[in-house]
């Protein structure tokens, strides 16, 4: 108790957000004032005080991290540490309402000070409490459903570049994907950004079910590397103890990556790659790994937006992560590209948790439309083209207008029946080298239906027709 009351002034350097102090060694049994991680209070000439985080323990040198910046801070402030880490607030009382990133509520709402706290930034899972995925989060995105279908427990990030529509993407899966809980975390979003996120949940009625933690551009640099560890938390918490399916959405992480190099530039360590540290790859690793099916309990599942400087999949941030992940999904030109984008845990779902014909009938398209990009590019050189090259561009503009745009949307069985539909006005049946079960099962007819399905198709055609 006494060590939480001592104040300590001896206050070595000042630089960017990084103050550091220095801290006397307790006596022999007693413990030490600073522990890495805990939290501090900085207390300016003024009366003002401030929240840091301990980052660093050189002996009696520790140096601190301070959220809001150091404008006005000097050398005659005063330091007090807490005892423990950062703590988020966690109750049925969070979903509806929208946070800072150091968790303060940004909405008008009332504060809630007497609700439970829950530390962040923890260890991930045991390994041996986690569970197979076998279940699928429907987003009624087609090129994500039915292409690359997104899975519980499953980490993966977007990759785009600036200028695409990846949070209006980011907010139609958060509106429109079957998860009990949504948690968004933005960083560095401008303030027309978090707007339009907001208003597009409250449009949409699902904000009574979304808790969002923001980190605006105008605020310290240094507070978004708080926003993922918050998020995370109260999703572990609604998972582990409510049984939720949650589904967290984080944009963006190169911004999160960015701070932790300009935290690492002002505490002098040595960069790695263009720029950023050593440990980019572990830092990246400890938020995505939070991603989990929990034996007996709910389910983590993590979807992200990691924009690539100049469209370059090399830079030390998309690098990074597409090692850690379990796939990607890449959005250019205003379309989630088939041949970049891979779900590796997809085989865990299609066919199994979906109707018999979604394997087949995802490769057969795919397959088509490799073949359409082929002929694309023989009539581009001025080649001869046979019929059936014909027919494979018919199918490949009725492909990117029906199921690439990002602003198509309809459930997984309307995808499929679309698909099939899409196949029949272009190809054969004997042309499409699939089963001859399937064919004969799910293939319209020449009055337009299928054996296996109603006549609702046409509808289907009307909304996706180029």
């Amino acid at each position: 108790m006494t060590q939480l009351l001592s104040h300590y002034r001896n206050i070595l350097s000042i630089v960017g957000g990084i103050v550091r102090v220095r801290v006397p060694q307790g006596r022999a049994g007693q413990p030490t004032p600073a522990r890495f991680r805990d939290l501090a209070s900085l207390r300016k000439a003024n009366g003002e005080t401030m929240l840091a985080q301990v980052i660093r323990i050189d002996g009696e040198v520790v140096s601190l991290q301070v959220f809001g910046g150091t404008a006005g801070l000097t050398t005659e402030a005063s330091i007090r540490f807490l005892g423990h880490p950062m703590r988020v607030t966690c109750s049925q009382n969070v979903l509806g309402r929208a946070f800072s990133s150091t968790g303060e509520p940004i909405d008008r709402g009332p504060a809630l000070t007497e609700d439970r706290k829950v530390a962040i930034g923890g260890p991930s899972v045991n390994p041996m409490r986690r569970v197979m995925p076998t279940r699928m989060i429907r987003t009624d995105v087609p090129m994500i459903d039915v292409f690359n279908s997104l899975v519980e427990s499953q980490k993966i990030p977007i990759f785009s570049v600036a200028g695409e529509p990846y949070n209006a993407l980011l907010a139609r899966i958060a509106i429109h994907a079957d998860a009990d809980v949504v948690v968004f975390g933005g960083m560095g979003l401008i303030f027309d950004d978090y707007h339009y996120f907001r208003q597009r949940f409250l449009d949409a009625g699902v904000f009574a079910h979304t808790v969002m933690f923001v980190n605006l551009a105008s605020d310290s640099v240094v507070e978004r590397l708080l926003v993922p560890d918050m998020a995370l938390a109260v999703a572990e918490r609604f998972a582990v103890e409510e049984g939720k399916r949650v589904l967290v959405l984080l944009t963006d992480m190169t911004a999160f990556a960015d701070a932790i190099k300009e935290v690492g530039i002002s505490m002098e360590r040595v960069p790695s790659n263009r720029g950023h540290m050593g440990d980019l790859y572990s830092q990246l690793a400890r938020r995505y790994e939070k991603a989990c099916d929990f034996h007996g309990a709910g389910s983590v599942t993590v979807l992200s937006v990691t924009t690539m400087p100049g469209d370059d999949v090399t830079h030390p941030v998309p690098d990074n992560t597409g090692y850690i992940t379990e796939g990607q999904f890449y959005l250019r030109g205003g379309r989630i590209d088939p041949f970049g984008s891979l779900s590796r845990l997809k085989q865990h779902v299609v066919g199994k948790a979906t109707r018999e014909d979604h394997g087949a009938l995802m490769n057969t398209m795919i397959r088509l439309y490799a073949g359409a990009r082929d002929a694309e590019q023989k009539r581009a050189m001025a080649f001869e083209l046979s019929a059936f090259d014909e027919k494979l561009l018919r199918f490949g503009e009725l492909f990117e207008a029906r199921f690439m745009d990002v602003d198509v949307a309809m459930s997984l069985e309307q995808a499929l029946d679309l698909g099939w539909q899409t196949l029949a006005e272009c190809f054969r049946a004997e042309e499409l080298v699939m089963k001859q079960t399937l064919i004969d099962k799910y293939f319209p007819q020449p009055d337009g239906h299928s054996r296996a399905r109603g006549n609702g198709i046409a509808a289907v055609v009307e909304h996706a027709a180029p």
